[in-house]
């Protein structure tokens, strides 16, 4: 085995090297909260959407830095005490990727937006279906850029991370660590379309209108060009789990093969996964929670 120093010039190459694997200038530079930069290939697409829970440490911060939903989208700390969130000590906040998803690709994957003179030590963990997680790790030390690498397989997926205090700092009024955003540096992009567009209530063939809907996704594709594709297939929990998931794999199998069909997608290598109702983005207690579940991802990995 080869031994690499790290070097500044290396790490830019990578960089560049990562840039390279999209084609669309969709990338931008971030002010990282500690006077440097961080480029995101994906530009604004590359946060987390969603606060899947927030358990609030004790003590916990003032208001409003124990408003959770300050740590999703674009980072945006004006100076002041407010646009973040304070984990509080010992608490934790888990995140959810909606249109995009993390993917372990070479160098950095993860940047998490810590505000305050130190960065204050934390565990990620992350998550494909929010149930089952893989913890990669503690930041601390002044870095807030992560590689998973040594804990998931190269490629794999992720829509979930969790952040948990470890205590380091419990003092004054914004105890734990301070969250302006989390970003994907390794990130793909991801395409949801409602089942309703694409099939029948309980089928798997598409239905007419449906191929207008792949033909848009198909010209993403184009631009894209991405080096792997995804397809996931999701259902309500209506019905037993094993039904569900064959008719999600189903599903997703469908749109696979539509898009195979064209000549360009077709050379890309394509993985078909059903995940039945193991991933709901809302509550299936609901009609419209139901219908917001029954969906078909598309993930384009650069």
């Amino acid at each position: 085995m080869i031994y690499i120093k790290p070097t500044a010039s290396l790490f830019l190459f990578i960089q560049l090297l990562v840039t390279a694997c999209y084609s669309q200038n969709t990338g931008k530079e971030y002010d990282n909260g500690h006077g440097g930069k961080i480029y995101l290939p994906l530009g604004d697409i590359s946060f987390a959407d969603e606060v899947v829970e927030f358990k609030r440490g004790k003590p916990h911060a003032v208001e409003p830095a124990c408003d959770s939903t300050l740590a999703i989208g674009i980072p945006d700390f004006n100076g002041l005490s407010g646009n973040f969130v304070s984990l509080g000590c010992g608490g934790s906040l888990t995140l959810l990727f909606t249109d995009n998803a993390l993917v372990n690709i070479p160098g950095p994957d993860l940047f998490v937006f810590e505000l305050g003179k130190y960065i204050e030590s934390t565990e990620l963990e992350i998550s494909k279906d929010g149930s089952k997680w893989i913890t990669v790790g503690k930041i601390a030390g002044g870095t807030a850029s992560v590689d998973i690498g040594d804990s998931v397989k190269q490629g794999e997926v992720f829509h979930y991370v969790r952040l948990t205090d470890l205590k380091s700092d419990c003092k004054g009024d914004w105890p734990g660590a301070d969250i302006d955003a989390v970003a994907a540096i390794g990130s793909g992009k991801q395409i949801t379309l409602k089942n309703a567009v694409l099939y029948q209530f309980n089928d798997f063939n598409l239905l007419p209108g449906a191929k207008a809907e792949l033909n848009k996704v198909i010209e993403q594709i184009k631009l894209q060009k991405p080096s792997q594709i995804i397809i996931e297939g999701h259902t309500d929990n209506i019905g037993t789990e094993s039904y569900n998931y064959e008719l999600s794999k189903k599903r997703a199998k469908t749109v696979g093969d539509y898009l195979k069909k064209n000549a360009v997608v077709g050379k890309i290598p394509t993985k078909i996964d059903g995940y039945g109702s193991k991933l709901p983005i809302a509550n299936n207690a609901t009609k419209q929670g139901q219908e917001k579940n029954r969906r078909v991802n598309i993930i384009l990995i650069p």
